[in-house]
């Protein structure tokens, strides 16, 4: 099969042409506020989920994938709406 280069050009023709790391390189590499290391990206969650194993029919788990795309958000919100009320065990 031939290879698709339409999206895969580029102006680096050799290897030894990378830039070099220097000492501005790595300046702009982290972002400083004062002493302060500004984190990029997603802030982390105040209440991240937990990951558990549980173990469910086939059956259950075919019929939630076959609801398309955003299952696993839909069975979380089903299962948020059948919990126990309280903090009894």
């Amino acid at each position: 099969m031939p290879a698709n280069t339409k999206g895969t050009r580029t102006t680096w023709l050799d290897p030894d042409d990378a830039p070099q790391l220097n000492d501005a390189f790595f300046q702009k590499a982290d972002l400083y506020h004062g002493e302060k290391l500004i984190r990029r990206g997603r802030p982390k969650s105040a209440a991240p989920s937990v990951s558990v194993s549980l173990r469910i029919p086939p059956d259950v788990l075919d019929r939630w994938k076959s609801t398309g795309p955003g299952w696993q958000t839909r069975m979380v919100a089903a299962l948020k709406s059948h919990a126990p009320k309280g903090g009894h065990a």
